[in-house]
């Protein structure tokens, strides 16, 4: 029997050169295209993305964007859920922890991907800065976490920034 030959051919491509992205962490991100390269004697093809806010340029594997969490912009009918966390102060887990291991748990959240995660932690690091001080990684999370909220919520809602920054802070004081 002859041996077959193992042709790959590139999946279903989830996104388009053109389209806005969120890479987990470093937040909105334009697909800029799709490259091929030659990985241990194989062919691999490879989102380019060029991250919104710092210009980085990323590649991501096609075969494993869905593993390292790349998504779609959040859609407009999913704020509701999103500011009903923000104002959800009683959720807020504002535990005896010491800021390191919250630095942790809210780094993890943040590489996570998920915009309700990012809202937990924008939400419970807010709230925790009127207790007490915030270290300064705790500060720096903070300001992450509302960079990225942020940005996707504006272009979620094809809104200025500073309007929806003016917005989530009105939310979380309610």
């Amino acid at each position: 029997m002859p041996k077959q030959s193992k042709q790959t051919i590139p999946m279903q491509e989830a996104f388009k050169t053109g389209e806005l992205a969120v890479y987990p962490a470093h937040g909105v991100a334009m697909i800029t295209g799709v490259e091929s390269r030659q990985m241990a004697g194989e062919s691999k093809h490879f989102y380019m993305l060029r991250i919104l806010d710092t210009d980085a340029v990323i590649m991501v594997p096609i075969d494993s964007a869905a593993n390292v969490g790349l998504r779609k912009i959040v859609k407009k009918s999913m704020l509701p859920k999103i500011y009903e966390v923000l104002q959800d102060k009683n959720d807020a887990t504002l535990d005896s922890q010491t800021w390191n291991r919250r630095y942790r748990d809210y780094t993890e959240k943040i590489k996570s991907g998920s915009v309700i995660e990012i809202a937990r932690v924008l939400r419970d690091l807010y709230i925790l800065k009127f207790d007490k001080e915030l270290s300064f990684g705790e500060r720096r999370m903070l300001d992450t976490a509302k960079n990225l909220l942020v940005k996707e919520i504006s272009i979620a809602k094809n809104s200025k920034v500073e309007k929806v920054e003016k917005e989530l802070y009105r939310i979380m004081q309610g």
